[in-house]
């Protein structure tokens, strides 16, 4: 724990680097209000500064790790903003990367009976998190630190992100690419993503094609070439990106899925996987799954709507 004068020192050093980084031409970090300066009761600081320490246990996916950036993620204070924005410049790449998986889901903090929340909840230091995140790929070399980053922008749905994001799709990392897709399947709607997604579903990568579809699946956009796209990925070696094919033509209201979708509603195993009842629904045209039925229900019903034989 920091005596009053080491941390009145740290707060002062945080603020000259992060002025001196990003305020003259990004106008991030702004002048330290007096109310974010007050020090914190010692047992919120002294929890705030456990939880970030947890963050770095194990390796990048250890589960004690994430189990405290989702907790600092539902704190929204400014403490914990300009702790995590501090991470971003420094020379350890997991804090790097930490940094980004705390600042793109930020959530107002918890009220308490002395105060309580705000009436209005919701993400917090968005704004200042997407250019403290877009800043800091600028000169990022890292792959951990560049995959937090990605997915951070896709969470943040800012939409000038989607450049940013595209120059990594032909990155040599599949981790990274892996981050593209999901990144860009948060703007389902911008035509330079549903371009990228497109790209993406012939990656070599599996999980990769998945997500691909996965986002071009549910986009509005809709033409001839994603059909087409589509249409082709009904023949992907693997069964989730066929299935999810099948939910993007389904949706899309094309006929030309109705054989692969019999095919995939075999009569010998009743049980409907739920990608395959979503497609079926979907170009059926159905409110809801009912959910009395079995593969010989929508097989059926796919006959009699489209006239087509077994």
């Amino acid at each position: 724990m920091k005596a009053d004068g080491d941390s009145d020192a740290w707060w002062e050093q945080g603020r000259r680097q992060f002025e001196a980084a990003y305020a003259p031409e990004h106008g991030v970090y702004e002048q330290l209000t007096d109310e974010a300066r007050e020090a914190p009761t010692q047992p919120v600081k002294s929890e705030i500064e456990t939880l970030f320490a947890q963050t770095l246990l194990g390796d990048y996916e250890d589960d004690a790790a994430w189990a405290a950036v989702v907790a600092l993620r539902q704190n929204g204070s400014r403490e914990i903003f300009e702790r995590a924005a501090a991470w971003c410049l420094s020379d350890d790449p997991l804090k790097r990367a930490r940094a980004a998986d705390i600042l793109c889901q930020r959530r107002r903090a918890p009220g308490t009976a002395e105060k309580p929340a705000p009436r209005f909840s919701g993400e917090v230091f968005r704004d200042e998190s997407y250019l403290l995140i877009r800043k800091m790929l600028e000169d990022e070399r890292d792959v951990l630190v560049i995959n937090s980053a990605i997915h951070a922008l896709g969470h943040l749905y800012d939409p000038e992100a989607v450049p940013v994001i595209l120059r990594y799709r032909d990155h040599p990392d599949g981790r990274v690419r892996f981050a593209v897709a999901f990144a860009l399947g948060c703007f389902p709607n911008d035509p330079q993503s549903v371009h990228g997604l497109m790209k993406l579903a012939s990656d070599v990568d599996a999980e990769i094609r998945d997500w691909a579809v996965f986002g071009l699946a549910f986009a509005d956009a809709d033409s001839p070439e994603i059909r087409k796209l589509l249409l082709r990925c009904l023949d992907d070696s693997d069964t989730d990106v066929r299935e999810e094919a099948a939910v993007g033509l389904g949706r899309r209201g094309d006929p030309r899925v109705v054989p692969k979708l019999l095919s995939m509603l075999a009569v010998d195993e009743p049980a409907v996987k739920v990608r395959v009842a979503e497609a079926t629904v979907a170009l059926l045209r159905l409110d809801k799954d009912p959910p009395e039925w079995e593969a010989a229900g929508y097989r059926a019903a796919l006959i009699e709507k489209f006239q087509t034989s077994d």
